[in-house]
């Protein structure tokens, strides 16, 4: 029987470098391991609805409606991505998960608690972790055509919901105000660190 892989994934503000690290981290991890890249919002029906209809709309929606999309397409990545590719044996490496519903859809009001119900059937990852940058950096590396949730109020908030997930030891925090390749080492032993121990 192939033992199950590992589910590991990355958060971080808009702008934090997390979709380049999540990249790379899942190019190094092929020496050795059968890794593979996904993200959210995912590439099936709900994912693509998402980021043509919502992320890039005139204004944002509701923010009710944001957290139960997310949950829906995250439910749909899990069924179709996730969990074939554990059972696979792979490792599988997210851009953005669970946690990003939470910080985003909670730092615009929405109930924490009401967040995780919706996604109590999401997967939950082996290992989390947020790449932390300061929300003035993140926002002078965005491209000009922002999402609707890519300003700097939105950003701080975001920001100090996922430092409570670090306090509480749920994320690990990987400081991504560093150049490039110095978050990608640290984020390599953080991981590779964790994939030793795994199993």
């Amino acid at each position: 029987m192939t033992k199950r892989g590992a589910f590991i994934c990355l958060e971080g503000l808009d702008g934090s470098g997390k979709t380049t690290q999540a990249k790379m981290l899942a190019e190094k991890l092929k020496d050795g391991y059968n890794a593979v890249y996904t993200a959210e919002p995912s590439r099936g029906k709900i994912g693509t609805f998402i980021r043509k209809h919502c992320l890039y709309g005139k204004k944002r929606l509701s923010s009710i409606v944001e957290a139960l999309l997310f949950a829906a397409d995250r439910m749909e990545h899990v069924e179709t991505e996730i969990l074939p590719a554990l059972q696979q044996g792979r490792i599988v490496i997210s851009d953005r998960y669970l946690y990003s519903s939470i910080a985003y859809q909670g730092a615009a009001g929405l109930s924490i608690e009401w967040i995780e119900k919706i996604n109590e059937h999401a997967l939950k990852p082996d290992l989390a972790v947020f790449i932390d940058v300061d929300p003035k950096v993140a926002m002078r590396r965005l491209k000009p055509n922002k999402s609707v949730m890519e300003n700097l109020e939105t950003q701080q908030k975001v920001r100090e919901i996922y430092l409570k997930f670090v306090e509480k030891g749920i994320l690990v925090r990987v400081n991504g105000n560093q150049p490039k390749n110095a978050v990608a080492r640290e984020l390599y032993i953080v991981v590779k660190k964790f994939l030793d121990t795994f199993h």
